[in-house]
């Protein structure tokens, strides 16, 4: 099944996800009141990193 267009518009890459996830710990230390922001950003990012996951030949 295919992502909406919705999704896919809005849809970061690994990379993205990776550089938003790395600002919130920017202090050293993760926020409490921003864990759930990087809770649901570390699952879009293990998503996104397997779609970027090429099979071997």
């Amino acid at each position: 099944m295919s992502p909406s267009p919705r999704e896919s518009e809005t849809a970061m890459s690994a990379t993205e996800l990776n550089t938003r996830i790395r600002e919130l710990w920017a202090d050293g230390e993760l926020p409490d009141d921003r864990r759930q922001e990087y809770e649901a950003l570390v699952v879009e990012w293990a998503a996104a990193a397997l779609e970027d996951v090429q099979p071997a030949a």
